[in-house]
């Protein structure tokens, strides 16, 4: 009896033991599956020691957005990859057949479900950086210490000993449409606000600087009125940095479709291509058809190192797309009356992606998408407004569907394409756009015209366009000291 007894406890401790064993390691599976799951969107940070004027971290200022999982491209020749979104949308049965569910190669539906699910969870931190707050200690036996910030997040301060980096005098090239000084705007405080984020220390642009970093390179900047605007911007920041820009500098901006600014000391170019769509649109017999299968201007972005895009605002403009006749998928085609805009927009958005997964070499080039830039209309209506709106709570009415097509499309692409995220800092900015100032006969407007002729779209030179490209050069810094960090 007593060998019976003992038997039976010993078989229930190895009973129970075996149970505890199973519960921990299910434990460690799930939590390595989580952190796995969380490492799919990943954040550039760059680290400075700890020192007695307390050095931060600047901020993480490009954030690389990585599929879920990097599966087995689909071969182009599935015709049918387009053939379930449209008929989600009883509207658009007007022959594309079916809208994609599938429009790239590079994506598997898994992989978006799985990305929609990491976003549900953590919708705060959706396309974000990590917040300021959030330190981590850097392990090399230095005991550095790292403060992660979020450049887009932070105030405008008003400086008035603040000058701009550039007078518009220096860039003659300047288009009307921007030159609000040149128009007669009588009021300079709108070019005296500076973006400072939480946290951490944006660096001031320097011009030289970037000449050097564009050293033998190429960067072009394709997409609507709002990137030519951030063109101008760049293209006068470099300009006023050559000592003599007349005889050191090509400029050529003839043509609307493209633009161009060379300096030729540094055998570099920054060139600007009109694409406000970014596919193509074409003329048939007297109908415009869009081309959602293609791209507008593809062809001369080959070989650039640096690539900046930006699509969204003749997307969201009822006027524009009515301009259209049709929109094509290959051989399937469909009246614009007959599809909504968003699914549309989706195909085109995912065109655009698959042609940086195919065409562009990392090793070489780094890709940027700039967010949305805000409009102020309505009870933000920009005309003489000459502060920024200073109620860090105001949030502008974006097309939100709109907004997570772009982020949905970066963030299950196979290449890394850095998401200048600049929609939120730009929209307190009611007092810098060209308003009525946007030609030279701005001043002879009457008091009943802004209500029709303010420009509340682009902005001033100089002026916020600049602090994107602030942003923008940040970002280059960023990069480059973590490849030279880790080489």
């Amino acid at each position: 009896m007593k060998m019976s007894s003992t038997i039976k406890n010993k078989w229930r401790f190895c009973t129970f033991a075996g149970f505890i064993s199973c519960i921990i390691l299910l434990s460690v599976l799930n939590r390595g599956h989580d952190s796995e799951k969380l490492s799919h969107v990943q954040n550039i940070t760059l680290s400075t020691t700890s020192s007695n004027d307390s050095a931060h971290l600047l901020a993480a200022s490009a954030q690389i957005l990585k599929p879920s999982n990097i599966g087995e491209h689909e071969k182009e020749t599935n015709e049918e990859e387009h053939s379930s979104n449209l008929s989600h949308h009883p509207t658009a049965s007007m022959k594309f057949s079916e809208e994609p569910s599938k429009v790239g190669e590079y994506e598997k539906e898994t992989n978006e479900e799985e990305h929609s699910r990491i976003l549900a969870q953590h919708p705060e931190a959706s396309l974000q950086f990590l917040q300021p707050s959030n330190t981590r200690e850097h392990e090399k036996g230095t005991n550095e210490e790292e403060h992660i910030c979020n450049i887009f997040d932070g105030k405008w301060t008003y400086n008035p000993t603040e000058s701009p980096l550039y007078n518009w005098s220096q860039c003659p090239f300047l288009s009307d449409q921007v030159s609000c000084q040149r128009n007669g705007r009588a009021d300079f405080e709108y070019e005296s606000w500076s973006w400072e984020a939480k946290g951490c220390e944006i660096p001031r642009f320097n011009g030289t600087d970037l000449l050097e970093r564009l050293r033998g390179k190429r960067v072009i900047l394709a997409g609507d009125s709002l990137n030519r605007n951030q063109w101008e911007s760049l293209a006068c920041l470099l300009y006023s940095a050559i000592p003599i820009p007349s005889s050191q500098a090509y400029i050529n901006v003839k043509s609307n479709a493209h633009k161009v600014l060379r300096a030729k000391d540094y055998n570099c170019s920054v060139e600007f291509y009109w694409s406000p769509f970014l596919t193509q649109v074409k003329e048939n017999r007297g109908s415009k058809i869009m081309r959602l299968d293609r791209l507008s201007a593809a062809q001369n972005w080959h070989g650039a190192h640096i690539m900046v895009f930006n699509t969204g605002h003749w997307w969201e403009h009822p006027l524009k797309i009515k301009e259209l006749d049709f929109f094509q998928y290959r051989k399937k085609v469909v009246e614009v009356d007959k599809m909504e805009t968003e699914s549309a927009f989706e195909m085109a958005m995912k065109t655009w992606a698959r042609w940086i997964d195919k065409n562009v070499d990392m090793n070489n080039t780094k890709v940027f998408f700039r967010s949305i830039s805000p409009e102020h209309k309505g009870k933000q209506w920009c005309y003489n407004e000459t502060k920024p709106i200073m109620d860090e709570s105001y949030e502008e009415k974006f097309p939100k569907s709109m907004v997570e097509i772009i982020e949905r499309t970066i963030g299950n692409m196979r290449k890394p394409v850095r998401y200048l995220n600049i929609t939120k800092l730009s929209q307190y900015r009611r007092d810098a756009h060209p308003s009525v100032y946007k030609s030279k006969k701005g001043t002879l407007l009457t008091p009943g015209q802004p209500g029709f002729h303010a420009d509340c779209s682009h902005w001033c030179l100089p002026g916020l366009p600049d602090t994107w490209n602030r942003l923008l050069f940040a970002s280059m810094v960023l990069d480059n000291s973590i490849e030279t960090s880790s080489s």
